[in-house]
């Protein structure tokens, strides 16, 4: 593997999951939490159902949850386990994106939801992917959160992305925080953890992707990053579609997760393949939702692509280490020339 090169490898059967293996109205399928519970593994995804399958008008958004015995074929049940109608309050419009962890045998689910008042964060948990009890949601506007696998100096961690328009030139420039709980219900002890112009290759947001795992060398962390390009046409279903989305790795020590103990600074994963660049609703997409370090080094990520199919990708967790250890020459890698990117509005 030289510089340019990404150790991380795509599945050659992906998607993994599509619209198609829902036994239910789906459109798009992506964007999905996954872990390890009780034995199987386990992917809670989001579904956008539009009518028809022409984005006449959205229908329906929920969460559906599948099982897996190896991580690659996957069996949808019968029916979406959460949507805006469990919390049982107008306030409450979509929920999606769920990002999984397994803290002390208990699985917590991270989500977004939009509210009349503004896209919140919210954390709830369960045993069986049918029943929850929320524990925490933030004000408006935070999404992206992702939690640590174990406490922290005695606290719960997350990691997540705040939309602080007016305070960064009033421009998307969007970064990825950290906070604290000692009990999964009050937060705060909040940091910044590293920022859009940490990446030469993002000039719009970054954040977490998801949930960290724990290496010898530090908490392996997949991210998001995002460069906007005004030149960019139409790029999927919306008229314009500007921005591309690709995953970034990091590694966070071990004690004190806010100091970072290194990043590459080349994408761990840019849109290349067919269905992350042509056929989606938003092409260019590259979003890791799901992280699993298995016992012999491989490190399964899990990620949507083109906000319409979930996709698979691997690599050792020894190179992704090296990543972000090793000094990376940004003038060697090809066509990633970082002023080719115009400036975001």
């Amino acid at each position: 593997m030289n510089n340019n090169e990404s150790p991380l490898k795509r599945y050659a059967g992906n998607p993994v999951l599509q619209a198609s293996d829902v036994p239910y109205h789906a459109t798009l399928v992506y964007n999905a939490g996954v872990c390890k519970y009780n034995g199987k593994y386990v992917m809670v995804f989001r579904n956008d159902a539009y009518a028809k399958n022409e984005l006449d008008y959205l229908t329906a958004m929920n969460l559906g949850v599948a099982y897996s015995d190896d991580g690659i074929n996957w069996k949808v049940e019968s029916a979406p386990v959460l949507d805006e109608k469990f919390f049982n309050d107008p306030e409450f419009l979509r929920v999606y994106d769920p990002r999984l962890t397994v803290i002390d045998g208990r699985c917590l689910m991270c989500f977004a939801i939009d509210t009349r008042h503004g896209l919140r964060g919210g954390i709830a948990e369960t045993t069986d992917f049918h029943n929850w009890t929320i524990h925490s949601m933030t004000v408006p506007d935070n999404r992206n959160m992702v939690l640590f696998p174990e406490k922290i100096n005695g606290h719960y961690v997350r990691l997540e992305r705040p939309f602080p328009i007016y305070s960064r030139n009033a421009t998307h420039r969007f970064d990825m925080w950290m906070s604290d709980s000692p009990d999964l219900k009050y937060w705060g002890n909040s940091q910044l953890v590293m920022a859009v112009e940490h990446f030469p290759f993002a000039n719009d947001k970054i954040g977490p992707g998801a949930p960290p795992v724990k290496t010898d060398k530090g908490w392996l962390t997949v991210m998001h990053t995002v460069d906007k390009d005004i030149t960019r046409g139409k790029n999927g279903w919306e008229e314009k579609w500007q921005k591309r989305y690709c995953a970034a790795i990091a590694l966070l020590d071990l004690k004190d997760p806010s100091k970072v103990v290194g990043y590459s600074k080349l994408p761990l994963l840019e849109p290349e393949a067919e269905y992350e660049i042509s056929g989606g609703i938003r092409n260019n997409v590259i979003f890791p939702g799901g992280m699993i370090l298995e016992k012999s080094g491989e490190v399964k990520i899990y990620y949507g692509a083109a906000d319409t199919v979930e996709c698979l990708a691997t690599a050792h967790v020894d190179d992704l280490i090296k990543l972000c250890t090793e000094k990376v020459v940004w003038s060697d890698a090809p066509g990633l020339c970082k002023s080719r990117f115009m400036t975001a509005s």
